[in-house]
C-alpha cells in the first residue's frame, strides 16, 4: 500500500490549501477586493458631492452625484455578497476535505503510532479541521483590506502628499509591530486545542465505558479524571483567548492613535487652506474607515495563527509513521492445507509459540492470560510491527509479511467482543462486508446463524431499523450477535472470533454456536476455518479440536471434552 504524501508543515498545508482553490478564490478575491474599493470610495465621493454640488449649489450635479453614490453602494452590497459566498465555499470544502485526510489517516488499515486517542482525533477531524480552513478567510479579507488601504493611501496621496505618505510607511511598520505577537497567539491557540482534544478523548472513554465504570463502582474516579482534563482545557482555553483579546485590544489601541493622528493633521490643513472642505471631509471620512481595513488586518494575523497552531497538529498526525509497512504484493493461497501457521513466534507474553489451523476447522483457542489473547490478534492481524516479534508466520502458505494487507484483511477477519456498529440501519451494517457475489438471502442466513432473528423482530421496521452511534440502542448481547452475523456474511476464508459471547445468555450462546458451526461447515470442501478464542463452552463444545495457551505455551491440545476431565486449570477457566 503506498503512502500519500502529505504536506510536511503547517505553512505547506495552508499553502496547498490555498493553491487548490485558486480560481474560486481569485474571483472571490476580485469581488471582495471591489466591495472594499467601494468601501473606500464612499468618503471620497462624499467629499466630492461637497465640493462639486452642496458648495457651488448645482442641482444637476447634485442628482449626478447621488446617482452615483447610489450606483456605488449597489456594487458594494453586490460584490460583498458574491465574492463571500465564493470564500465560504472553498473554505467548506476544504474543511471536509481536511476532515477525510484525517479519517482515512486514523482508518489506515497499517495502523498509526501516533497514541492518540478517540476523542483526540474526534477533535482534530473536526475541531482542528475547521480551524485550519480558516487560512481561506485569513488570505481572502487580507487581501481586501489591503485594497481598501491601497485605495485609500491612493486617494491621501492625490488629495495631500505628506497624509498619503504617513498611512503609506505608518500602515506597514504598524502590521509589522502586530504580527510580532502572531507566533505567541499560535502557541497559545495551538495549546488550548489540545488540552481541547485530551479533555474530549477522555469524555469519550468515560461514556463508552459508563456502564463498566458503574458495575465497578468507580464512578467517582472517572469524574475527577474527567474534572481534571476539562479544568486544564478551560484554563489554556482562557488563555488563549486572553491573549486572542491582548492581541485585538493592541491591534484597535494602536489603529486609533494612529488615526488619530492622520485626522488632527487633517484639521489643520484645513484650517490653514491647504485643502477644501470636501478634501477635509474626504481624510476625515478615509481616517475613520481606515480603521477597519487595519484592524481586519490585525485580524487575519490572529486567525492565520489560530490556523497555523491547528494546521501543525493535523500535520503531525498525517505525517506519523504506519504501525506496520505494507510492502507485500502476494496473496495466500485458498488450496493451502494449513491457512494459519505460527513457527516459534514470540511476541509481547507469548514464547515460541507453535500454532496452525487447517482447512475447514473450527479451532478452540483458551487463553489464561488475556494479554496472550490480544497478542494473538495483533499478529494474526498483522497489527504487530515485524521488528516486534520473532518466528515464522504463514497464511494461506505464505509469509504474512508478503501478503498485500487488504488481501489479507479479506482472507482474514477478526471480529472483537466489542463489536463496533455505526450510525445507520441494522441492514447497512451487516452489508458492510457483503461480497458481490453473496447470495441473495445472505443477510437473513447470517442473521440466523448468529441467533439474532429476534434482534431483528423486536422492531417494526425488522432490518430497516435504524441505529444510533455505535449501536447505543442496542444491549451488548444485541450487538454482539450483530457483529458475528456481520462477519458471517463477509465469508472470510479464516473467521476469528475473539470473546463474541461474553454478553450472551448461556441458552442464545447456544443457539449462535449451533448456527456459526452449520454455516461455516455446510460444504466440507468450502476451505473456511474458523478460530474462536474464547472460554464459552458452547463454542469449544462444538469446536473439532481446543488448544490451551498458559504463560505464552500452548499446555493443553485436544477436544473440549477430553480436556475438561484431564486438565483442571481449563476445567476451572471454561465451566461456569
Amino acid at each position: 500500500m503506498p503512502t500519500p504524501h502529505h504536506p510536511s508543515t503547517p505553512g505547506a498545508l495552508m499553502r496547498d490549501i490555498v493553491w487548490r482553490n485558486r480560481v474560486r478564490l481569485a474571483i472571490g478575491w476580485l469581488l471582495l477586493s471591489l466591495h472594499q474599493a467601494c468601501e473606500a470610495a464612499v468618503p471620497i465621493a462624499i467629499g466630492v458631492t461637497i465640493d462639486v454640488a452642496v458648495d457651488t449649489g448645482d442641482p444637476i450635479a447634485l442628482a449626478w452625484c447621488v446617482g452615483g453614490i447610489v450606483a456605488l453602494f449597489t456594487v458594494l452590497a453586490l460584490a460583498w455578497r458574491f465574492g463571500s459566498r465564493f470564500g465560504v465555499t472553498a473554505m467548506q470544502h476544504e474543511i471536509h476535505r481536511v476532515r477525510m485526510l484525517v479519517a482515512s489517516r486514523a482508518l489506515d488499515p497499517r495502523g498509526i503510532t501516533s497514541g492518540n486517542n478517540t476523542g483526540e482525533t474526534l477533535s482534530l477531524a473536526t475541531s482542528d479541521a475547521e480551524k485550519t480552513a480558516l487560512i481561506v478567510r485569513a488570505v481572502s479579507m487580507g487581501i481586501a483590506a489591503t485594497v481598501a488601504l491601497v485605495v485609500s493611501a491612493t486617494a491621501l496621496l492625490r488629495i495631500n502628499l505628506t497624509l498619503g505618505l504617513s498611512v503609506l510607511i505608518g500602515v506597514p511598520l504598524l502590521l509589522g509591530a502586530l504580527q510580532a505577537l502572531a507566533p505567541w497567539l499560535s502557541r497559545r491557540s495551538a495549546d488550548a486545542q489540545e488540552a481541547t482534544a485530551s479533555a474530549t478523548g477522555v469524555a469519550t472513554d468515560l461514556v463508552t465505558g459508563l456502564r463498566t465504570l458503574r458495575g465497578i463502582g468507580a464512578t467517582d474516579n472517572g469524574a475527577v479524571r474527567y474534572r481534571t482534563a476539562s479544568r486544564a482545557a478551560l484554563n489554556r482555553s482562557l488563555s488563549a483567548a486572553n491573549s486572542a483579546g491582548v492581541f485585538q485590544g493592541v491591534t484597535t489601541a494602536l489603529s486609533g492613535l494612529f488615526l488619530a493622528g492622520i485626522a488632527s493633521f487633517a484639521g489643520w490643513f484645513a484650517l490653514t487652506d491647504r485643502i477644501s472642505v470636501g478634501e477635509l471631509v474626504t481624510i476625515v471620512g478615509l481616517a475613520q474607515f481606515i480603521a477597519e481595513p487595519m484592524q481586519t488586518l490585525g485580524y487575519c494575523g490572529q486567525i492565520a495563527a489560530i490556523a497555523r497552531g491547528s494546521a501543525r497538529r493535523v500535520v503531525e498526525m498525517l505525517n506519523t509513521a504506519p504501525l506496520v509497512e505494507d510492502h507485500g504484493t502476494a496473496a495466500p493461497s485458498p488450496d493451502a492445507p494449513t491457512v494459519i501457521e505460527l513457527e516459534e513466534v514470540s511476541y509481547r507474553g507469548l514464547s515460541k509459540l507453535n500454532l496452525s489451523v487447517g482447512r475447514d476447522e473450527v479451532l478452540g483457542i483458551v487463553c489464561h492470560d488475556p494479554g496472550d489473547a490480544d497478542a494473538l490478534l495483533a499478529l494474526l492481524g498483522r497489527r504487530a510491527a515485524p521488528n516486534d516479534h520473532t518466528g515464522e508466520i504463514r497464511v494461506g502458505g505464505v509469509p504474512i509479511a508478503d501478503i498485500d494487507l487488504a488481501t489479507l484483511r479479506e482472507f482474514v477477519h477478526l471480529e472483537p467482543h466489542q463489536a463496533d456498529l455505526f450510525e445507520g440501519t441494522l441492514a447497512d451494517n451487516l452489508a458492510a462486508r457483503l461480497p458481490a457475489d453473496a447470495p441473495v438471502d445472505a443477510i437473513d442466513r447470517a442473521v440466523s446463524a448468529a441467533a439474532a432473528t429476534d434482534v431483528v423482530a423486536a422492531h417494526p421496521d425488522g432490518l430497516e431499523r435504524r441505529l444510533t452511534d455505535r449501536g447505543a440502542s442496542l444491549s451488548g448481547g444485541q450487538r454482539q450477535r450483530i457483529g458475528v452475523a456481520r462477519a458471517l456474511v463477509a465469508a472470510p476464508r479464516v473467521l476469528v472470533l475473539h470473546d463474541a459471547t461474553t454478553a450472551i445468555d448461556a441458552a442464545t450462546e447456544e443457539r449462535l454456536a449451533e448456527g456459526l458451526i452449520a454455516m461455516r461447515g455446510l460444504d466440507d470442501d468450502a476451505g473456511l476455518a474458523t478460530v474462536a478464542i474464547t472460554s464459552s463452552p458452547a463454542l469449544l463444545g462444538k469446536a473439532h479440536r481446543v488448544v490451551v495457551i498458559d504463560g505464552g505455551r500452548i499446555v493443553a491440545d485436544g477436544v473440549h471434552s477430553d480436556l475438561i476431565d484431564r486438565v483442571e486449570s481449563y476445567r476451572t477457566a471454561v465451566l461456569r
